[in-house]
């Protein structure tokens, strides 16, 4: 990686203002050496030729796994509201929103 992609404190301080994190001054200088060496090993993967590598989406070729479309059963009303904080009518009661 050459010295122009190098992360810098001035880098590191911004990124831990915008995720709202405070950093001591040597946090700033042990993060910008932690991030630099894992961009270092981001540009190595970049070097890998893979021209000739089919891409993959998944470990596994896989198709969509769905199970039947079963009607069964369901809850009876009273056992749907049986647990609602509150309820009017049969029907679950939820504040008003305007």
């Amino acid at each position: 990686m050459d010295a122009s992609k190098r992360l810098t404190e001035e880098d590191v301080a911004h990124l831990a203002w915008l995720a709202r994190i405070e950093l001591s001054d040597q946090e700033k200088l042990r993060f910008t050496a932690q991030l630099n060496t894992i961009l270092k090993y981001f540009a190595m993967i970049d070097r890998v030729d893979t021209r000739d590598v089919q891409p993959t989406f998944h470990a596994f070729n896989l198709d969509n796994v769905m199970r039947d479309d079963v009607v069964e059963p369901c809850l009876s009303k009273e056992e749907a509201l049986r647990n609602a904080p509150r309820r009017e009518k049969g029907y679950f009661k939820a504040p008003r929103i305007v």
